[in-house]
């Protein structure tokens, strides 16, 4: 896997490598997306008020993350067609086991793409029974300002500008802190037809 050696960077306890992928290595794995979204097609959930969030999501592997009016939590069939997630893009896999060896396999892969005017509020990943497992992001696309805050909700923040490669890593003391993204910088890259942003987040579910 094609690999960058820039220095790991500590966003209070949120390690980010960036440019850790390289551009063939991107490219290898939007492909492996693109079968995932025509197996598993991109929707917009709803929030518990009923709301459209901004951003169009599938996902991969045993478990999809969805979210409608009875809440959010996990499902092991797309919301729309009834069909069972697709398998994690092999490229994906690899990430984890490099990134998180000690780590169980994952059984989500989440999908977001960011179009324009799309953001993700200050939240935390806390759907999961085992919190002591990693959640594994990969930055594809457009650049994003990543905001982080703490576990508690409010309180100062840090924001990063993740770019398209970069690969974060929430584990740890920092596994539930709030974390989002504020806004995503149009044009920034080339890699996605239509421009936009990818975010794969891969976790350990049960």
């Amino acid at each position: 896997m094609g690999v960058s050696q820039m220095q790991m960077i500590d966003l209070r306890g949120v390690a980010i490598w960036p440019g850790r992928l390289d551009e063939a290595v991107q490219r290898a794995l939007l492909a492996e997306l693109r079968e995932v979204v025509t197996a598993a097609p991109l929707f917009r959930p709803e929030t518990r008020r009923g709301q459209k969030m901004s951003v169009q999501m599938t996902s991969a592997g045993r478990f999809g993350w969805v979210s409608d009016r009875r809440g959010y939590r996990y499902e092991e069939r797309h919301p729309v067609t009834g069909a069972p997630w697709p398998p994690i893009p092999p490229a994906a896999l690899a990430l984890w086991r490099a990134v998180a060896p000690d780590a169980r396999e994952p059984e989500s892969c989440l999908v977001n793409l960011y179009r324009e005017g799309a953001r993700m509020g200050l939240h935390q990943d806390r759907d999961e029974a085992d919190l002591s497992q990693p959640v594994l992001s990969i930055s594809l696309g457009d650049d994003a300002l990543f905001r982080v805050g703490n576990i508690e909700r409010g309180g100062k923040t840090e924001s990063h500008w993740l770019k398209s490669g970069d690969v974060a890593l929430i584990a740890g003391d920092a596994r539930l802190v709030h974390h989002g993204v504020d806004r995503v910088r149009e044009g920034s890259s080339t890699l996605l037809d239509g421009g936009g942003r990818i975010n794969v987040t891969m976790r350990v579910v049960t």
